[in-house]
């Protein structure tokens, strides 16, 4: 009698197939081992077609539905189709702070990522975040909102020091391309501090493709690869991460 062999799974909580050019059923037919996924809205169009992309898919994607802070200055016109929508996705977001670029002004970023924060609360929904160059703000209004618990800090590329912070407002840290760069000793220096309960996995895709497919689009399938950098950081086997933030993603998301 031959024993049968375990089939290593993932969660990739942040994947935007929905604005992938390429075709979305061949992307998830390529991702054998990813059993579910998440696909964030960023603006009302691409929330409403990722609810479209879960309706077809309803056991391999959930969707989700919010306002990039690229596009902030928009909020007060894409707010009510946004708040509709709430109702039939599983998290609010993306949604946040980026003093990097700063496409739309300050003021109107924290204006929208407020109402998307009150609006997860109303619905009990998690709430994506991004974060860039905005650590401290995006910590302080958390932290006044007592919304931490509710948060997954999507993308994390924070070091120690944010990291330790972060921990206390007791968020999800999800990590993405950057904890296996040959740039990331700063993401990796945070994620040891990160107990594995409070971990997620991500591709982002098809942004920030993690080694060997550096500068390529990215996908789905590629989520393992960051599963395996985490898994070296924390000294565990890779099957053990892949339990654990899977679990995780259960737990939040569903």
């Amino acid at each position: 009698m031959s024993g049968t062999v375990a089939v290593m799974s993932w969660v990739d909580t942040h994947c935007h197939l929905q604005l992938d050019e390429r075709d979305a059923d061949e992307l998830l037919g390529r991702a054998d081992d990813v059993a579910w996924l998440v696909a964030p809205g960023v603006d009302l169009d691409s929330s409403q077609a990722a609810v479209d992309l879960a309706s077809r898919h309803p056991a391999r994607v959930l969707a989700t539905a919010g306002l990039h802070p690229h596009d902030a200055e928009r909020w007060p016109e894409q707010e009510p189709g946004l708040v509709a929508l709430a109702s039939s996705v599983s998290a609010i977001g993306e949604t946040g702070l980026d003093f990097y670029r700063n496409l739309s002004p300050p003021d109107q970023q924290i204006e929208s990522f407020r109402s998307h924060i009150e609006l997860a609360a109303a619905e009990d929904l998690p709430l994506i975040v991004h974060c860039r160059d905005a650590f401290s703000k995006v910590h302080e209004m958390l932290e006044e909102t007592g919304e931490g618990p509710r948060a997954v800090l999507h993308c994390w590329t924070g070091g120690t020091r944010w990291t330790r912070r972060f921990l206390e407002l007791g968020v999800m840290f999800s990590y993405a391309g950057p904890v296996a760069f040959e740039t990331g000793d700063t993401v990796r220096l945070g994620a040891e501090l990160v107990p594995p309960e409070r971990a997620l996995v991500e591709t982002d895709t098809p942004y920030l493709a993690p080694p060997p497919h550096r500068g390529e689009p990215n996908e789905p399938a590629w989520v393992a690869l960051v599963g395996a950098a985490l898994a070296r950081v924390w000294g565990m086997p890779v099957e053990d991460v892949a339990g654990i933030t899977s679990a995780n993603a259960e737990r939040v998301f569903r």
